[in-house]
This record gives structure tokens, C-alpha cells and sequence, in this order.
């Protein structure tokens, strides 16, 4: 009992609590489109995720939008139509999944992330995430170990997840 208080105490949060993305301390905005849409800046209009005058950029600042509001459903969406591979897809592919249910998958997902590109410092949260969820605090502290390498302290990907392994509380987002 000693060691966990402790650890709570060394893994407090520091004051301001960061919102969804690796390195971005701000919610996003809410989404302006329905259905997976992408919101196309230079138009000004909702437009197909498949749109080719859409870059990954623009598809990413969605899907983040979506899954801070809870819609993963539409932010899956919106990633079947960005590349497979990259790594930043590979983790909201993980988080939307796991979300939705599929834990394992969602694993899968984040293990392919940090395949890609072992310093994704939100792949990283994520996965610790649900490491606490599933009650193996260790395992969750070598990722929070991994984002500190990465030069991730003071990101929300750290913040989050030290409050995870403080509390015991994981984000929706």
C-alpha cells in the first residue's frame, strides 16, 4: 500500500490537464460535419473523407475532433481513407477500436504504431492506457518510461497516462 501511494504521489499531475493529441494542449474544436465528413477549410464545406483535394493533415484534425467528442464510429470513418501504415493512423485506429470494444484489436493497432515508429509518444499513452484498464500497472509504467525517452514530459501523452496509473482512471479521448 506504501508503494502505491507513493507512486501516486510521484506520478501527480501537474496543474492544467492536456486535451487528445500527442504533443497539442488544447481540445480541439467540436466537429462541423456529421457522418465522417471532413471539413474542408478552403471550400468551407463538409466534404467526403475520400476527397482527393484533402490531404492527411485535414483528415487527422478530424478524426482527432471526432474522437475527443466521443463519435468513433464516424472518426473510423474517416481512417479507412487515410494510409494504413502511418503511424499516427495506426494509433487512432487502436483508440477507436479499443473504444468501441475491441481491446485486443486495439492493441494490435497501437503494436503496429510503435513498430512504425517506436518514439509515438501517444501510441505509447494509449496502449498504457489500457494496460491500467487491465490492471497491469508495470507494463503501463514502461510505456510512461518510453514517452519520457522520447522526450514526451509534459505532453498530454504523458500527463494522461501517469494520471491513469495515479487513479486508475483512463481518457475517453
Amino acid at each position: 500500500m506504501r508503494f502505491l501511494a507513493l507512486a501516486a504521489l510521484s506520478l501527480a499531475l501537474p496543474a492544467g490537464l492536456f486535451a487528445a493529441g500527442a504533443n497539442e494542449e488544447t481540445a480541439p474544436p467540436k466537429p462541423k460535419c456529421e457522418d465522417g465528413q471532413v471539413y474542408d477549410k478552403k471550400t468551407k464545406t463538409c466534404v467526403d473523407a475520400k476527397d482527393s483535394r484533402l490531404d492527411d493533415d485535414a483528415r487527422y484534425e478530424t478524426v482527432r475532433q471526432l474522437a475527443h467528442a466521443g463519435r468513433y464510429s464516424d472518426a473510423q470513418t474517416v481512417l479507412a481513407e487515410m494510409e494504413a501504415t502511418d503511424d499516427r493512423t495506426l494509433t487512432y485506429l487502436g483508440f477507436t477500436t479499443r473504444k468501441l470494444g475491441d481491446v485486443a484489436g486495439g492493441m494490435a493497432f497501437y503494436e503496429r504504431a510503435l513498430a512504425a515508429n517506436p518514439a509515438n509518444t501517444l501510441a505509447h499513452s494509449y496502449m498504457g492506457q489500457a494496460l491500467v484498464e487491465q490492471g497491469q500497472i508495470s507494463a503501463a509504467l514502461q510505456h510512461l518510461r518510453a514517452i519520457r525517452a522520447a522526450g514526451g514530459s509534459g505532453t498530454w501523452a504523458e500527463a494522461s497516462l501517469r494520471t491513469a496509473i495515479a487513479t486508475g482512471q483512463t481518457f475517453t479521448y
